[in-house]
């Protein structure tokens, strides 16, 4: 499903920090991939790189065989694709949880407000929010307002949805309700691709792990072996890490 060829980004007017480092990954359908790694390793660039938030300097990306980083694509068609899911849940203040799930299909994707209004109400009612769809951002705890963002990701369909360090603004307490809607994705058979620091998450969902520093990734393992064998001597330390942690 999707494809990086020798993907390379560098930051910078003297092109000083190369933050993505010959990336060659690919990824199925159907398929959970986390990225983790320490802070700074390129976790968050390789993701947004997915939807066109970040450009890439060589290399290619595909989606579903298509070249995703060339000039003329359509970016609101192309997005429309993909649901992402971001740090600060970036949801607008002024509408309410449902009219945030209603606003994109009825904008780009022509549902009729009737339809949307009932797709979005299904969706809020999964995530355990139904009966929060009239309040306000402001009114939700910051769990909440992360299950509202996923609802309103999920609004489009999308076939793949991403996540960037969709748990690091919440509270502890309210982290697990947010990882249990991801569970229940995963488990759908949804394509997903997360960038976390919930190794536990990790190792319950995942397919496959990739451990990425310094712009590479440096490992690539199920789970099992990543957390128990890791073979990449910067991947042991972090393992180590945590452990001690």
């Amino acid at each position: 499903m999707i494809t990086f060829d020798n993907v390379n980004k560098w930051y910078g007017p003297r092109r000083d920090y190369h933050a993505l480092v010959d990336i060659n990954e690919t990824v199925t359908r159907g398929e959970i991939v986390v990225v983790c790694g320490p802070s700074g390793s390129g976790k968050s660039t390789l993701i947004r790189t997915l939807n066109r938030l970040e450009p890439i300097d060589s290399g290619r990306i595909t989606l579903d065989g298509e070249d995703i980083h060339r000039k003329g694509l359509d970016l609101n068609a192309f997005r429309s694709r993909i649901g992402f899911v971001f740090q600060q849940f970036n949801l607008f203040p002024h509408l309410t949880a449902l009219e945030n799930c209603t606003l994109a299909p009825v904008s780009l994707k022509r549902a009729t407000k009737a339809e949307a209004r009932e797709r979005a109400l299904a969706l809020l009612d999964r995530v355990g929010l139904s009966h929060k769809a009239d309040a306000l951002p402001a009114q939700l705890s910051g769990g909440q307002q992360q299950r509202v963002a996923i609802a309103r990701a999920l609004a489009m369909q999308p076939p793949l949805m991403l996540f960037d360090e969709p748990t690091s603004a919440l509270d502890p307490e309210m982290v697990g309700e947010v990882l249990q809607v991801m569970k229940d994705l995963a488990r759908d058979g949804m394509t997903m691709v997360v960038v976390t620091h919930e190794m536990g998450f990790a190792r319950e969902v995942a397919g496959r792990v990739l451990f990425m520093d310094a712009g590479r990734v440096l490992e690539r393992a199920r789970p099992d072996e990543f957390f128990t064998r890791p073979q990449h001597p910067r991947a042991q330390q972090f393992i180590a890490d945590i452990r001690i942690h």
